[in-house]
């Protein structure tokens, strides 16, 4: 049997956490002594596991009483389950970690690194969520619209479309010694304006309102910086040509 306090320095949570937890229900100590102090056994333990394990995965705590207050409730079956959830975040930190692990390398010279390699680790739904902010500020139909068609893709389509992006970039890095203006920075800024509409069809002020969006919100910035500290800047300038251009009928 173990006290409130040495649950609570055990588990890793406050006292008070668990006396709110016993408020609502949600853990009842397994018996109270004569002085008032609260006692938990194993089975109270197990119980404070699943909550915290449920916790973790961001469930509100009147589903996780809910769900472990069902009569069917398996602590061996949550188990498994919450192993499986941990194993793909596991494998989802580490990519993070070697992503991590490859960029200080580059940045010491000591290993070459494509675009590619900077974004292995984000899941396609933190990219979609960087495209969503992005376009937020136009309208919120627009948001919606390009949510629906970059889900409309199947797998392959969103794997060519990632790959065509790293190319595009690369193409813009490889264009920056020779100037905003040149045939090479066009030429690949038409080709990042065309691959915009596999998302939507952004207007010339749009096009511009973006690439300061790139400069000017942080996110986005680090993502540019890592594949190159030029790039971000680079775009406002070439894309800036090219709307002007754009304007004139060149």
């Amino acid at each position: 049997m173990l006290t409130v306090k040495q649950l609570a320095e055990a588990a890793g949570v406050s006292p008070r956490t668990l006396r709110h937890y016993d408020a609502i229900g949600l853990l009842r100590p397994s018996q109270t002594g004569a002085n008032g102090y609260r006692y938990y056994d194993e089975r109270a333990l197990l119980r404070l596991q699943q909550i915290l394990f449920y916790r973790e995965l961001g469930m509100p705590l009147t589903e996780i009483k809910s769900i472990i207050g069902r009569r069917d409730f398996d602590v061996l079956r949550a188990l498994k389950e919450h192993r499986l959830v941990l194993k793909r975040e596991s494998m989802r930190i580490e990519k993070l970690i070697q992503t991590v692990d490859y960029t200080i390398l580059n940045l010491k010279g000591q290993m070459p690194m494509d675009a590619r390699e900077l974004f292995k680790g984000f899941t396609d739904e933190e990219q979609q969520k960087y495209a969503e902010e992005a376009m937020k500020m136009y309208d919120p139909e627009t948001v919606k619209a390009s949510a629906r068609k970059w889900q409309g893709y199947s797998k392959e389509q969103k794997e060519r479309i990632g790959a065509e992006g790293v190319a595009i970039y690369d193409e813009l890095v490889a264009a920056i010694p020779n100037g905003a203006a040149s045939p090479q920075a066009q030429a690949a800024v038409k080709r990042w304006h065309r691959h915009l509409e596999y998302f939507w069809t952004p207007t010339d002020d749009q096009l511009l309102g973006l690439v300061e969006h790139y400069n000017d919100d942080l996110r986005f910035r680090k993502n540019f910086d890592k594949v190159s500290p030029q790039l971000a800047g680079f775009m406002r300038e070439a894309v800036k040509v090219y709307v002007e251009k754009r304007k004139k009928g060149q």
